[in-house]
């Protein structure tokens, strides 16, 4: 196999770790030396290569120890994993949509053998090689959502478009941010996105629903959203908020390059074909502040972002308490030079950091 799989836990002794190619290619999301909420959509064709971008679904170092944290999730809370009833067409287009996709994205680490509706779908990586009945669910393990997304990392959420809206109506959620698929179920786009600050007075959910109602099958759209966690945990869910809000509290000038990660999301949307529904794959990277300083120009960067980020936005993200310390942190990585646009590190070209 071409990827060297990462022996770690997300948990517990926090063994998680990045190599210096899973840092090179961090999807570091701020594009200039400031942040405010935006609709940030563009098309999903592609990317440099190496990069996020490249395929439909990223694989990475963290694929292994990814599922096996979702199936330690899933199997002491059940219920991240639910589809309303309408939605079982829309779980077999998910399911045809990622075999497809990483058997010709990753040739080395997925087949997908077709005859008919009798398919043969073999995970390199996982150990799998089940046969099925396309479109029957008794010949499969699980549903079919739920068979594909405990194979696929990130979580996925299944939007059902009536009414000139869209309804999260089924999902597979356990690397979330702090919202609960349990509480969302059946609610609305608008209705979900309530809790979010200054974005609903600035218009941005309602141009971005008007762009997702009119996406096109073959033609995804992507964006990155981000949040700050403290160790390198995939479950940060409402649910579990009593094992993981507590370890804010841990961090300390000592600990903070290790502990504190930015935790960011590259968030895509594809139209299914048969049930016309739109899956939102949100995809989570972690990345400690120390491996970031790394990079001169996130190190410059960064520092601006919390520095200057409004104040409701660092408590809706959750960590206004710890804002001072990563600012003093931050700062020794700031020489006051300019930084080039975009979010990619630029490290052969941006000036090392000036004493």
């Amino acid at each position: 196999m071409t990827i060297q799989f990462n022996e770690e836990t997300f948990r517990d002794d926090y063994t998680f770790k990045n190599s210096d190619w899973a840092i090179q290619r961090f999807p570091f999301p701020f594009h200039e030396d400031s942040y405010m909420y935006s609709v940030n959509m563009e098309q999903h064709r592609g990317g440099p290569e190496g990069s996020i971008y490249e395929k439909r679904f990223d694989v990475d170092e963290h694929y292994v120890a990814e599922m096996r944290d979702r199936a330690m999730v899933l199997a002491d809370d059940p219920l991240r994993c639910q589809s309303l009833p309408h939605m079982t067409l829309a779980g077999w287009d998910l399911l045809e949509l990622i075999m497809v996709s990483k058997s010709e994205d990753y040739p080395d680490l997925f087949e997908l053998h077709r005859d008919g509706d009798q398919w043969r779908w073999v995970n390199k990586p996982l150990g799998i090689d089940d046969t099925f009945t396309f479109l029957d669910e008794t010949t499969l393990p699980y549903g079919p959502m739920e068979y594909i997304t405990r194979q696929a990392q990130g979580d996925f959420c299944v939007l059902d478009q009536r009414d000139d809206n869209l309804w999260m109506d089924a999902g597979t959620v356990t690397t979330q941010a702090d919202w609960s698929l349990d509480f969302d179920i059946g609610m609305n786009f608008f209705e979900w996105h309530a809790p979010v600050p200054l974005a609903h007075e600035k218009g941005i959910f309602v141009r971005a629903l008007k762009f997702l109602l009119n996406i096109q099958q073959g033609s995804p759209a992507r964006r990155l959203n981000w949040t700050m966690t403290v160790n390198p945990l995939l479950d940060t869910s409402p649910e579990n908020y009593h094992k993981w809000g507590i370890q804010k509290t841990t961090i300390t000038p000592d600990n903070i390059g290790q502990k504190q990660h930015l935790r960011v999301e590259l968030q895509t949307f594809f139209r299914l074909p048969r049930s016309n529904a739109l899956v939102f794959p949100i995809r989570c990277y972690l990345c400690n502040f120390d491996d970031m300083m790394t990079m001169p120009k996130w190190g410059r960067r960064l520092h601006r972002v919390i520095r200057d980020l409004p104040e409701e936005l660092a408590t809706y993200k959750g960590f206004i308490d710890n804002r001072p310390m990563m600012l003093d942190y931050l700062a020794k990585f700031d020489d006051g030079l300019p930084t080039s646009p975009g979010i990619w590190p630029d490290k052969d070209s941006e000036p090392p950091l000036q004493a």
